[in-house]
């Protein structure tokens, strides 16, 4: 499908009745986001789908691929999409001496600071294998290497257990239906739960775990992704409000990754609402040029439907259809 994005909102934005002033200030605000650049750490132990997942998010075959120019940080893969910047990297259970080196790659890599003097990694995303047994690596990571050297902001850690679907070594998935049936759900939720408590007993700070897959394709054979609207509202949750606009720049646009997910909450009109909150937040203001602003979104809700179609859904209304189709 045709790629829409904030360039959108900004070709509606300028041929509004705005006076000049509120004009100018909205789309000073929108070409903000648009140059704002948020940065994910993802991590996670060799066969957890790390690239499966960045490329059912994100669609990373576009992505510009690079390396750090540290020859010890070699083993650490950038990915530069228009606004998102991820960081792979391996988890530990390569060896001692690998292992050792992408731990001290992790950590000079969270206390690395942005142009404003702030950390540069917005989010770090633990991947753990649903299909494994033994998950004692995985948990070093966090609680090891990941959890001490976050500083205050705790919150910057997600946890999600990929290939669910293969956590009972395929027993009780429904391939025809894409999704699980209730004895592998009732798994995977005590998983959820045991990795939840195993975290907080060991370094004390509380975790909200989720399981996705992030499919994959072999040849002819093809399985579409599961709950994987559930791991992009996870991450834009945790995202700060005023950055989640940005995602809408970067998000697959094939409509076939997020169709089947555990329908527990609306994922995609959560998603959908956040990067709408997070345009209006940005170009916030008092006084009568705020109002003016205001009452643009207001109005323009619509034409907004109109000019950019739908990306999400239409769970949340016309007035949030610019973020829209995308999941419809």
């Amino acid at each position: 499908m045709e790629k829409q994005d904030l360039d959108d909102l900004m070709h509606i934005a300028e041929r509004s009745d705005m006076s000049e002033e509120a004009k100018k200030h909205l789309l000073m605000s929108i070409n903000k986001l648009k140059h704002t650049k948020i940065n994910i750490l993802i991590t996670g132990a060799t066969g957890c789908g790390k690239s499966s997942t960045i490329n059912a998010l994100f669609g990373t075959e576009k992505a510009k691929v690079g390396q750090g120019v540290n020859p010890e940080t070699m083993d650490m893969n950038k990915f530069e999409l228009n606004n998102i910047v991820l960081w792979d990297s391996p988890g530990l259970g390569d060896g001692k001496e690998a292992d050792r080196r992408h731990a001290k790659n992790i950590i000079d890599k969270l206390y690395e600071k942005d142009s404003d003097g702030n950390a540069l990694i917005d989010l770090v995303l633990v991947i753990l294998d649903g299909g494994s047994r033994d998950l004692g690596t995985s948990y070093e990571l966090i609680n090891e290497v990941i959890i001490p050297n976050l500083g205050d902001n705790k919150d910057r850690l997600l946890v999600a257990i990929n290939q669910c679907d293969v956590a009972m070594k395929g027993r009780y998935w429904d391939y025809e239906n894409n999704k699980p049936e209730q004895k592998l759900v009732d798994f995977l939720e005590e998983k959820v739960v045991s990795t939840k408590n195993r975290i907080k007993e060991a370094t004390g700070v509380n975790v909200n775990p989720i399981y996705y897959s992030a499919g994959y394709k072999d040849g002819d054979e093809e399985q579409q992704p599961y709950n994987l609207s559930k791991l992009l509202s996870f991450i834009v949750q945790h995202t700060k409000p005023e950055k989640r606009a940005v995602y809408i720049q970067d998000i697959n646009r094939d409509k076939k990754m997020w169709e089947k997910d555990d329908e527990i909450e609306d994922y995609r009109g959560q998603i959908q609402s956040s990067l709408w909150e997070s345009v209006k937040s940005a170009a916030s203001t008092g006084g009568d040029i705020g109002a003016e602003i205001g009452g643009f979104f207001g109005r323009g809700g619509a034409a907004i439907g109109r000019v950019a179609g739908s990306i999400i859904g239409g769970a949340v209304g016309a007035v949030k259809s610019l973020f829209g189709g995308i999941f419809g």
